[in-house]
């Protein structure tokens, strides 16, 4: 399957609340494939099916090195939260901009696998920042949302720069120094 196109930031879309899937078949396993594909392309080790315009309560996560732990959430719940962590952020929907967010430091979540089987993990660090992320993605709710108004209103103006950058020069290859994109 193609990519998909990712949805940015101020796109009203990513504002939408997913509806749970009703039902887990060969199409919602290849839109799983899709965004896995679209996630990977990024590069990026999260993506909510918001974001790519499906509002549906699914999410793709891999936060391996190597690409070799791909994790798919199918309508996810948060069931035990624990402790607090700040750490920077970036985002496929907000592309070049990072922040400081806190989240819990642990997350429980209950979810459904990509065959429909129901399982829980304990994720911690940047799986459980990740997931809550995608998670809030699926509310319509974006990381800048963290931030005050005026941080908001600078991201967009940046994007709206970096956009105009884009289209003028090739984008580039690598996402720098910056914390993994989410």
């Amino acid at each position: 399957m193609n990519k998909l196109t990712i949805l940015e930031f101020p796109d009203p879309r990513l504002r939408t609340r997913a509806t749970p899937v009703e039902a887990v078949d060969d199409d919602l396993r290849a839109l799983i494939d899709a965004m896995f594909e679209t996630m990977y392309a990024a590069p990026g080790i999260g993506l909510a099916a918001t974001q790519v315009d499906v509002h549906k309560r699914l999410l793709v996560t891999d936060v391996s090195a190597d690409k070799t732990e791909p994790l798919c959430f199918i309508n996810p719940e948060i069931i035990d939260r624990e402790g607090s962590i700040i750490t920077e952020e970036g985002c496929l929907s907000v592309p070049e901009i990072y922040a400081k967010v806190e989240r819990a430091e642990r997350v429980r979540v209950r979810a459904l696998n990509r065959d429909g089987m129901e399982f829980e993990i304990d994720a911690d660090g940047l799986l459980a920042v990740c997931v809550q992320h995608e998670m809030d993605h699926l509310e319509g709710k974006l990381f800048v949302d963290y931030l005050s108004e005026l941080k908001r209103q600078r991201i967009r103006k940046q994007l709206e720069k970096n956009r105009k950058h884009r289209e003028t020069v090739e984008p580039s290859l690598g996402a720098g120094d910056h914390a993994p994109v989410i």
